[in-house]
C-alpha cells in the first residue's frame, strides 16, 4: 500500500424525490434545478461545488474545526479561508486560492491546489418537467394576495466520483512540514465517513434527501485515474457488472485493491464479492491505515 498514488471511489445514490440544487435562472415563479443537455433530453445534475460544500459542511457536522472564510487584504482581492492547511482539515483537503498584500502596489497570490478532486453529482435519469406547486399564504393577513409559486422536482439515479490524492495530503503546498502519518490518516478516514453520510443542507426543508451512497465501486491505485467515473451503470433493478469487471481487468496492473459495496436490498443480481455499504468503507479506511501507517 505504500506505493498507493490516489483512491478513486465512484457512486450512485438512488433519489425518491428531489429539487437538489438550484440554478441561478428563476422565470414565472418556478425555481429552476441546474440540468445540462445531451441531445433533446436534459439531466439535473448538482453542481461539484455544491458536492465539497456538503463534504466540508458534514465534516464539520462530525467535529471538525473549519477554516473560515476571511475577506481579502487588497482591493478587489476574492475572500478566501484561513489558508492554514496544518491546522484546518478543509484547507488541507479542498485547497484555497487568496491574495496578500504586499510592500509594493501588487500583492502576492496563495494557493493550495486541492488534492480532492470531485465530479459532478449527475442523474442518470432524464429531466421530465416535473414541477412541485406551492402557494406563500404569509402576506394575507395585511390583505395581500397568497404568493404562488413552483419547484422543478426530480427522482432517479445519481451519480458521482472523488479522487484524493493520497500522496498531497497533509504535505506540499501551503506545509512548513508535512503532517504525522497518523494525522494524515485521520483527516483521509473522516473524509471518508463525510462520503459515506454524504448530505447537504441546500432545498432541504420542503424536498428531504438522502444523497448518500447506495452503491460504491472504490479502488486504490498506483497511479492517479479515477477509472469507475463512466462505466458504474444501472441496468434495470441491477448493475451493469460487465463492464466493472471490463474496467478491472484493464487496470489490474494499476490497481493494488478494489472493493464494491451495495445496500443489498435496493439491488438485485449481485455478485457475491459485493459488501454492504458500511464493510465496503470499512475496508477502505483497513486500505489509508495501511498506506500511511505501515512500516
Amino acid at each position: 500500500m505504500k506505493n498507493a498514488k490516489a483512491l478513486t471511489i465512484t457512486y450512485l445514490s438512488t433519489i425518491s424525490l428531489s429539487s437538489l440544487n438550484g440554478a441561478d435562472k428563476v422565470a414565472d415563479n418556478i425555481s429552476s434545478i441546474k440540468k445540462f443537455s445531451r441531445g433533446t433530453d436534459e439531466y439535473p445534475y448538482g453542481s461539484a461545488q455544491w458536492v465539497r460544500r456538503a463534504l466540508r459542511e458534514q465534516l464539520g457536522t462530525m467535529g471538525w474545526a473549519l477554516s473560515e472564510g476571511k475577506a481579502s487584504n487588497i482591493a478587489k482581492g476574492a475572500a478566501t479561508t484561513m489558508q492554514k492547511p496544518d491546522i484546518y482539515i478543509d484547507d488541507d483537503l479542498f485547497g484555497y486560492m487568496g491574495t496578500e498584500k504586499t510592500e509594493g502596489e501588487k500583492g502576492t497570490a496563495t494557493k493550495r491546489t486541492s488534492p480532492v478532486r470531485v465530479s459532478p453529482l449527475i442523474s442518470l435519469c432524464k429531466y421530465e418537467g416535473d414541477l412541485d406547486f406551492g402557494t406563500n399564504y404569509m402576506g394575507v393577513k395585511d390583505q395581500g394576495d397568497p404568493n404562488i409559486f413552483e419547484t422543478e422536482i426530480h427522482s432517479g439515479i445519481y451519480r458521482g466520483s472523488i479522487l484524493i490524492e493520497l500522496d498531497r495530503v497533509g504535505c506540499g503546498e501551503g506545509f512548513e512540514k508535512d503532517l504525522p502519518a497518523d494525522e494524515k490518516a485521520k483527516r483521509v478516514k473522516a473524509l471518508l465517513d463525510a462520503i459515506k453520510n454524504l448530505w447537504s443542507t441546500g432545498r432541504q426543508t420542503r424536498f428531504l434527501a438522502d444523497i448518500s451512497p447506495k452503491f460504491v465501486a472504490a479502488a486504490i491505485m498506483k497511479v492517479k485515474n479515477p477509472i469507475f467515473l463512466e462505466v458504474v451503470l444501472p441496468q434495470g433493478n441491477s448493475i451493469k457488472f460487465d463492464l466493472l469487471q471490463e474496467t478491472l481487468n484493464d487496470y489490474k496492473e494499476e490497481i493494488i485493491d478494489y472493493v464494491l459495496g451495495a445496500k443489498k436490498g435496493m439491488f438485485e443480481n449481485l455478485p457475491e464479492e459485493v459488501l454492504p455499504t458500511g464493510e465496503a468503507f470499512a475496508k477502505i479506511k483497513a486500505w489509508i491505515d495501511e498506506h500511511y501507517l505501515e512500516k
